[in-house]
C-alpha cells in the first residue's frame, strides 16, 4: 500500500501543477478582458471628443498590421530563397554524380561490345581448363551483376534529379506567389499612408490654434493617467517577481533604443502650460525598441496622442511606457526580460517624424528617466 502511495505522488504533483497552470491562464485571460473593456471605454470617450482621432487609430493600426505582414512575407521569401539555393546545389551535385555513373556504364558497354556479343558462349566453347573456366564464369557473373547495379544506380539518379527539379519548380512558384502578395501588401500600405497623410492634414488644421492644442494635449494626458491608474488596479492582484526589485537598478538601466534626444523630461510643450512627462528619441523607422527591465506587458494597443503604445509593469508600482511605435511585437500578459524586443520605431499617433516616446512612472506620477537610465544600448 505504501508503495502504491509513493508511486502516485509524482502523478498527483503533475496534475496539481497542470491545474495551477490552467487557473493562471484563466486569470490571465480575465485580466486581458478587463484591459480590453477599459480600452473600449477609452476609445468611446476619445471618439466622442474627436472623430478624426478615431479614424487615425483605425488607419495606423491597419498600417502596423500591413507592415508586420510585409515583414513576415519578406522573412518567408528569404527562407524559400535559401531553400531553393540548397536544392540548386543538390541538383548540381546529383547531375555530376549521374555523369560519373553514366560514364562508367558507357565504358562497360563499350568493353562488352569489343569482346563480342556472344562472349559467354565463346568462353564455354573455348575448351579451356575447367578450373580456369569456372573462375572466368564467376568473373563474368560478378561483372554482369555490377553492370546491373550500375544501371539501377543511373536510373535512381535520374529519378532523384526529376524529383529535385519538381521541388525547385515548386519553390520558384512559391517565391513568385510570395512576391505577388508582398507587392499587393505594399500597394495597400501606400494607400493607407496616403489616407493617413490626408487625415493628419485635416487634424492639424482643426487644432491650429493654441487653445485647442492645449485642450487636446490635456485630454490625452488625462486619458493616459486614467489608463495607468486602471491598469494598476487591475494588476494589483498579480504582483511582479524578478531576481532583483526594479528600484535596485536606479542609474544602471539601458535606454530602450539608440536615438537622438529631441524632447526632454520637464520641457514645455505648448506655451509652458503643458510639459513633457517623458523623453522623445528620434530614430530610424523600423529600429528595434527593447524593454529596459524584467516585467509583464500591461498594455499593447493604440492610444490617442501615443499611437501604438506598450506599457510594461515592473512591480513596486513602476511602469515604463514606449509610444509612437510602428509595430508592436508583444501581447498583453507576455513576460519580458531586459533587452527583449517589444516594438519597432515609428511615427504613430500623428507624429511628424519617426521616434520613440519613453516614460517612467511610479503609480500615476511621471519620474525623470534620466535619473534611472544611463547606459546606451550595446554599450
Amino acid at each position: 500500500m505504501l508503495m502504491l502511495l509513493a508511486g502516485a505522488g509524482p502523478a498527483v504533483a503533475q496534475d496539481s501543477s497542470g491545474e495551477l497552470a490552467m487557473v493562471k491562464e484563466r486569470e490571465l485571460e480575465q485580466v486581458r478582458e478587463r484591459i480590453s473593456d477599459l480600452k473600449e471605454s477609452m476609445d468611446r470617450s476619445a471618439a466622442e471628443r474627436d472623430r478624426l482621432t478615431g479614424e487615425l487609430q483605425q488607419i495606423e493600426i491597419a498600417i502596423s498590421e500591413q507592415r508586420i505582414r510585409i515583414k513576415d512575407l519578406e522573412r518567408e521569401q528569404r527562407f524559400t530563397e535559401n531553400k531553393k539555393q540548397a536544392l540548386d546545389a543538390d541538383l548540381v551535385e546529383r547531375e555530376a554524380h549521374l555523369d560519373q555513373e553514366s560514364g562508367e556504364l558507357a565504358a562497360q558497354v563499350r568493353a562488352a561490345y569489343m569482346s563480342g556479343s556472344q562472349e559467354k558462349i565463346k568462353l564455354l566453347l573455348s575448351q579451356r581448363d575447367p578450373a580456369t573456366l569456372g573462375r572466368l564464369m564467376v568473373y563474368y557473373r560478378y561483372l554482369n551483376d555490377y553492370r546491373a547495379d550500375n544501371i539501377a544506380a543511373v536510373m535512381e539518379e535520374i529519378r532523384k534529379l526529376d524529383e529535385l527539379r519538381n521541388k525547385i519548380a515548386a519553390e520558384e512558384a512559391r517565391l513568385a506567389a510570395l512576391a505577388r502578395n508582398r507587392y499587393a501588401e505594399l500597394g495597400r500600405l501606400n494607400t493607407s499612408q496616403e489616407e493617413r497623410k490626408t487625415l493628419l492634414a485635416g487634424l492639424r488644421n482643426k487644432i491650429a490654434n493654441e487653445g485647442q492644442e492645449v485642450a487636446r494635449l490635456a485630454a490625452q494626458e488625462a486619458d493616459l493617467t486614467r489608463l495607468i491608474a486602471e491598469l494598476t488596479s487591475i494588476l494589483s492582484d498579480y504582483p511582479i517577481s524578478s531576481e532583483e526589485p526594479f528600484s535596485k537598478h536606479k542609474g544602471r538601466l539601458t535606454w530602450p533604443v539608440v536615438g537622438t534626444l529631441i524632447h526632454d523630461f520637464g520641457q514645455p510643450r505648448v506655451s509652458g502650460r503643458i510639459k513633457w512627462n517623458g523623453v522623445v528619441l528620434a530614430a530610424p523607422r523600423g529600429r528595434e525598441v527593447r524593454a529596459i527591465y524584467h516585467g509583464r506587458i500591461a498594455f499593447a494597443d493604440w492610444l490617442a496622442g501615443m499611437g501604438l503604445l506598450v506599457i510594461i509593469d515592473h512591480g513596486e508600482g513602476y511602469m515604463t511606457l514606449y509610444g509612437y511605435n510602428e509595430t508592436i511585437l508583444k501581447n498583453t500578459g507576455d513576460w519580458v526580460a531586459p533587452g527583449d524586443v517589444i516594438a519597432t520605431v515609428g511615427d504613430s499617433g500623428g507624429q511628424r517624424q519617426s521616434s520613440v516616446y519613453f516614460e517612467l512612472r511610479r503609480g500615476t506620477k511621471p519620474v525623470n528617466p534620466r535619473q534611472w537610465i544611463t547606459r546606451r544600448p550595446g554599450g
